[in-house]
């Protein structure tokens, strides 16, 4: 599904090769990437920028601030931002140790090109206030 960059998605990962992938793959999506190493780099970068993020795609478990913690103060700034968390661990651990609601959008990784691409489109395409199965 081609967007054709309506849509500005900032990715948050500390594995360059996976922070990289990810940005490529939604590149190729057609949508607008932009791309940071930790939560204090998404946050720092979000203000200078300047820009509304459609989506956040974060690890749960990067160097420093969490995923479900960057998306409270990205929040904070933002209230319609949608989010993606990306993991290596289960739903349960996630959930557990981080407390992540049962219910927000986490894809497991491995994921395929595929499962990112569906779960990216299908939060942007949800509307406000509604939750998109992923």
């Amino acid at each position: 599904m081609q967007n054709e960059g309506q849509a500005t998605i900032l990715v948050v990962d500390d594995e360059p090769e996976v922070r990289n992938l990810v940005a490529a793959i939604i590149d190729s999506l057609g949508y607008k990437v932009h791309t940071a190493d930790s939560g204090e780099h998404a946050l720092a970068l979000h203000e200078r920028l300047g820009v509304h993020i459609d989506l956040l795609v974060a690890d749960v478990v990067p160097r420093g601030m969490s995923g479900p913690r960057l998306a409270e103060r990205l929040g904070e700034r933002q209230a319609d931002l949608k989010v993606l968390y990306i993991s290596g661990y289960d739903r349960a651990h996630v959930a557990q140790k981080y407390l992540l609601d049962q219910r927000a959008n986490l894809l497991s990784k491995p994921f395929t090109i595929a499962q990112l691409a569906d779960a990216v489109n299908a939060l942007l395409m949800a509307k406000p206030h509604c939750r998109a199965a992923v």
